[in-house]
Order: structure tokens, then sequence, then C-alpha cells
């Protein structure tokens, strides 16, 4: 995509939103393996209203609660902060469900995970319009007339994959000559200079290694619904007890996703979901909305994360803003260090969540509407993956799905629950690899 004017349209949609929504929705990989609604509603009916989202109490940080999630043994809840509002569960699962689930991973096999722009993406971004001068205004957040490094990563998310630091815009700049006295400042007059058409050339012909990636790691899916492995629906009911949702909503979330990082693996920061705006749609409900909109994001109302092996070193999941008095984007960048980088600054950030084999650590991504509903997206949810200095770290994600339309969810679970009746158990063929796993065995 073309990099400045990414900033800009980022910039416009209130702080990131375009990055923000690229973040979300190409952290799967490619999400054309992740399995979604195949058919368009067809004239339903009148969907029923839905009632409010449970959300768990955080009361203070270190709070305990018992909860018996399983029959034979009780588990206790600690909240870990209240911005987010973050928990942990140890021993939420056994290690043998640990083991079995990294072997279910490794028999279907996993893909190197990438967040790159979609074609049409760069199709929608390459129709965008902006003068050099309102560009340069809209990256000016202090409006002295120069463009910092700060300000240009303070609206940098990724380009074409490759995690942006200030080393990286300064040799950008200077292959294509924006910057001749190489003081990494832009003056104005610099920047009316430059072609845009040049960093877009840039951006295209730098092959990015592992460790300059956004993300650096591999993962799968693992079906959990109906005629899935035991294991995988057990823990699918353990999650509908721990957040209280309805049924609907959990059954119709993401499978569950398995992410392997081998030594040298990162996730920089991010958030797991994204507003929506009326150029955006959820990306499990966009099939029965009969809207054309150019991006799509994950709607994540929570994260659960599981940990599925203790690791040898490093690989803590970092919350480098949690619990902070105030929250700006500006101030994650500092002299240089940034908060977002978890290769070089995780042991900066405020909480560090150390991996565990069993525990499992959740958080809501959006803050309540004061109705019951899905409001603003939570800004301290931002968490990465720390570097993994040695050995191999496995961790698991269940993610919640929940439009921030309630009307919209409704109608996606009212039309989701007809295709069911009529499909029957082969209603998603393409979970097949994952049903003859149902069996699977591992000695653990």
């Amino acid at each position: 995509a073309y990099f400045l004017v990414l900033m800009v349209f980022v910039h416009l949609y209130l702080g990131n939103v375009l990055a923000l929504l690229l973040f979300v929705h190409y952290s799967n990989g490619d999400e054309s393996s992740d399995p979604g609604p195949q058919h368009r509603a067809q004239g339903p009916g009148p969907a029923p209203t839905l009632g409010p989202l449970a959300r768990l109490e955080g009361i203070k940080v270190g709070h305990e609660r018992k909860v018996q999630l399983v029959a034979d043994r009780d588990h206790f809840i600690r909240t870990l902060s209240l911005k987010p509002l973050l928990f942990e569960i140890p021993g939420f699962l056994s290690d043998e469900e640990c083991r079995l689930i990294i072997h279910l991973a490794q028999m279907k096999g996993l893909q190197r995970s990438q967040i790159l722009p979609t074609e049409e993406y760069e199709e929608a971004m390459g129709t965008m319009q902006v003068s050099q001068l309102d560009l340069f205004r809209l990256l000016d957040q202090n409006h002295d007339g120069r463009l910092q490094l700060r300000e240009v990563l303070a609206q940098t998310r990724l380009g074409n994959g490759r995690w942006m630091t200030p080393e990286n815009i300064q040799e950008m700049y200077s292959a294509i000559k924006a910057d001749p006295d190489g003081d990494g400042v832009l003056s104005l007059q610099e920047f009316s200079k430059m072609d845009l058409r040049d960093f877009h050339k840039y951006m295209k012909g730098h092959k990015a290694a592992s460790s300059e990636l956004v993300r650096n790691s591999h993962h799968t899916w693992l079906y959990q619904g109906e005629g899935a492995h035991h294991v995988m629906r057990a823990i699918r009911q353990r999650v509908l007890r721990l957040t209280r949702l309805s049924p609907e909503i959990v059954e119709l979330s993401e499978p569950l996703q398995v992410v392997r990082y081998g030594e040298g693996g990162h996730y920089h920061a991010h958030v797991d979901s994204g507003p929506v705006y009326p150029e955006t749609i959820c990306s499990h409900t966009k099939l029965i909305a009969n809207e054309s909109v150019p991006f799509e994001t994950s709607c994540r109302y929570m994260t659960v994360l599981f940990y599925l092996n203790n690791v040898t070193g490093g690989g803590e999941t970092v919350f480098p803003v949690a619990d902070n008095r105030t929250y700006d984007e500006m101030s994650l960048i500092q002299d240089d260090v940034d908060l977002r980088d978890t290769r070089r600054h995780c042991d900066k950030g405020n909480l560090r969540v150390k991996p565990r084999q069993g525990t499992a650590v959740f958080w809501y991504n959006y803050l309540p509407d004061g109705q019951g509903w899905v409001g603003d997206v939570d800004d301290y949810s931002l968490h990465g993956g720390c570097l993994v200095t040695s050995g191999t770290k496995w961790i698991a994600n269940n993610w919640i799905n929940v439009d921030p339309s309630r009307a919209r969810q409704a109608l996606f679970q009212q039309e989701m629950a007809r295709l069911a009746q009529e499909g029957g158990t082969d209603s998603q063929p393409e979970w097949a690899l994952d049903r003859a796993y149902r069996d699977a065995r591992v000695e653990l």
C-alpha cells in the first residue's frame, strides 16, 4: 500500500482505524482459511432482540474468585488488571489436553502467519486523493512544521508486513532521497518534493526478514463445533461456562486458533478487534449484512488465550499500557523506546504474563456501551507476544465474536440457526478434515 497515503487514511478515521483493522483482520494469516458462513441470508423474518452481554467484574487487581468449570474440581479466577479487564485462570487446561491440542495442530499442519494487505485493499487505497500539504498537516501532530520520526511512527502500523522502526524510516528516507540533510526530520519543503510513488516502489521492493515482520509465527485452526474431537468440544463448553455468554454467540464464534512461535518468534503489540465504521463490517456477519463496504474486521468481544507449554526463555504476553491512568498513542513512543516493539522493549511494558502450561488468560476487547452491548474498542487491550529467546512457545486462541450492531448480530444468529436446521451435521463441509481427527489419540 502507499505508505504515506496509508498513514493519512488511518489518521482520518480516528486513531489508525484502518491499520488497526489490518492488524486484526490479517493477524490470522490467510483469512481464506478462516471458516465462516457460506451462505447469504435469504429473506429471514424479523430477528429476535438479544439480551445484554455478560461481563465479569474485575473488583480490584489481585482479586480471586472460585468457579466450577468442570465437574471434578474448582478453578480460581484472578484479576490481573482493570484496564483492560484482564483475568488469569491457572490449570484451565490439563497437561494432557495441552499436548493433544498441539498434536492435532501438527496433524492438520500449520502455515506461516502473515499480515499483508490484499489486492482489494491496495486498489481502494489507490483511489484515494489527498494533497501533499493536507497530508503533511495531518502527520504533523505538534504543528511545528516539521515531521519527526516519532510522528511518522505513531501513524505507522505495517508496511507490506514489515514492522517499521526509526531505522527503517531513515533507510527509506535515504533510498528515495527524501531527507537530504539526513537529520531524520522532514520540513514542509522537503516533504513537498517527494513523490508518493517512490514510497510505494520502495515498500514493494523490500523483502523483510522474519525478525522484521509484525508477526513471526505459524498457525492453524481446529474445529470445535458439533462432531469435533471430544476435547475440542469440552474446551468450548468450558469457555461457555467461563464467559457466561449465550451458547449461540460462543458456538458461532471462530474455531480454535493454535499458534507456534519458534526461537526468535514474536508478535508486536496490537489489539485483537477493531471498531466498525460505515466503511467497515464484521467478518463473521458480513455475508448476511447485504452491504458492500471496502474493509472488514474481526469483531472479537473477548479473547481467551491458552498457554499450551512452558517456554524455556521469553515468550511472555505483554500489555504495555495496562492500568495506565490515561491512554495516548503518541506516548507509546518515547525517545528510542517504542512500547509496541516486543522484540526490543517488552521489559518496558506495564504487565507481562509468563507462559505456564494449562493457564488461560482472558480479556474484553471492547468497553461496554452502557446498554448491555458492545461499545468502543478498549485501547488498553493493546498486547503482544514477547520475543522467544529459547525453545518453542505454543498457544491457542478462542475469540468470541460479537457484532457491535445488536440487530445485525441477532440476524446473523437467526440465519445460522436456519442454515443448521436445513443443512444438518454436514452444513460445514470445509471442516471434514478436522472431523477426521475426532477420535485421534496421542500418547500422553
